[in-house]
């Protein structure tokens, strides 16, 4: 993340501030802002409650001769998503769930996997000491087989006890405790979200945080972990200014985008705490790179694997809402060519930071 302190004469800002100003005025409507709605952080005891809880039930399957078994919310079905418009994907409040049953040979790995982590919670919460995930899956590579399993089944737990991941004392790159910031301050006219960390510390080596300050950059390097979306919320709760993306001309550059704006299939069960529905879609558009006439030579053609994406994203429910999204990715479908921001850099090698971003958001090139 960055913070810069000057920058250009506030006229520059004209049409940044007036875009601010049809945002609180949604706000004030009551058009976008989900407040107090989100899962609250739950207290350590909490968390300690509801794991003892499951194992009793475990306790309490076995002594009636049962075979114990979890049952959790299906996170990967879009029957158990529903979408709205000032928060993002959630999961309906009566949704369809699955067994993990230790009786059953093709899941009691994952139960006993999901127990193995349920008692490393249960002491981390206990002890108040803190554990990443990768820690996690390093306490028994071999049992876990891979960091996916791992993440995964911390996911489901999350959703099983019904709080948020960051109570399970599991942290991540970013600082844990996002909800301990305090006495924030800024001026910035707005917050620009980079996709990758390359073209973030591009931007900084081209001194577009002086240039353009005052403002505020974050980059999730590519998928966004968690503390990173709980950081975007938390500076849009606080300050209300406008939240751009600089994301990949790619299918998996606008999923990216779609994470932070309204949230992923996996994480519906906390949207509130996770989704900002105000960010917009500053670049790289797929209408870009005919209207700079970018060569052909600097972009690339979408293999199957995109097209499949690009056909999943054009389903999803939010698209009904955003018709400016879909048609540029109707154009990028019937182009059949992607491209990376780094394609800027045919036209010249500082173009993204002296002219791109500047002439984009000085008049209004957001969708």
């Amino acid at each position: 993340m960055a913070f810069a302190p000057m920058g250009p004469e506030a006229s520059f800002f004209e049409v940044l501030d007036r875009h601010r100003a049809s945002l609180l005025a949604t706000l004030s409507r009551g058009g976008q802002e989900p407040s107090g709605q989100g899962t609250r952080m739950a207290s350590s005891a909490e968390v300690l409650a509801s794991i003892e809880n499951i194992i009793q039930e475990i306790v309490t399957s076995l002594a009636r001769k049962e075979a114990p078994a979890f049952i959790i919310d299906n996170r990967s079905s879009w029957e158990n998503i529903k979408f709205e418009d000032t928060v993002g994907l959630q999961m309906v409040s009566h949704c369809t769930t699955r067994k993990i049953r230790s009786d059953s040979p093709k899941s009691v790995q994952k139960f006993a996997l999901i127990l193995k982590i349920l008692s490393m919670i249960y002491k981390l919460v206990q002890s108040n000491t803190y554990a990443t995930k990768r820690d996690i899956y390093y306490t028994d590579s071999q049992l876990f087989g891979n960091q996916t399993i791992v993440d995964n089944i911390i996911d489901d737990i999350s959703c099983m006890l019904k709080v948020p991941r960051r109570s399970l004392h599991i942290a991540v790159a970013v600082p844990s405790n996002i909800e301990g910031i305090r006495n924030l301050i800024t001026d910035a006219k707005f917050l620009l979200i980079v996709e990758k960390d390359a073209t973030f510390q591009r931007l900084l080596d081209d001194n577009f945080c002086n240039q353009m300050s005052p403002c505020i950059m974050v980059t999730g390097k590519g998928v966004p972990d968690l503390n990173t979306r709980l950081l975007v919320k938390k500076l849009w709760d606080l300050f209300h200014i406008p939240v751009f993306t600089l994301v990949d001309a790619d299918p998996y550059g606008i999923e990216i985008m779609c994470i932070y704006k309204y949230g992923s299939m996996s994480m519906s069960f906390e949207a509130h705490n996770l989704t900002v529905p105000a960010i917009r879609w500053l670049g790289l558009l797929p209408s870009d790179i005919k209207r700079l006439n970018i060569p052909k030579d600097s972009l690339i053609p979408l293999t199957k694997r995109d097209q499949k994406k690009l056909d999943s994203i054009l389903k999803r429910p939010y698209l009904t809402c955003q018709p400016f999204w879909r048609k540029e990715m109707e154009m990028m479908a019937d182009s059949k060519m992607k491209a990376e921001i780094q394609a800027l850099t045919s036209l010249s090698s500082d173009y993204l930071s002296r002219v791109y971003l500047p002439n984009k958001l000085k008049f209004g090139g957001w969708i």
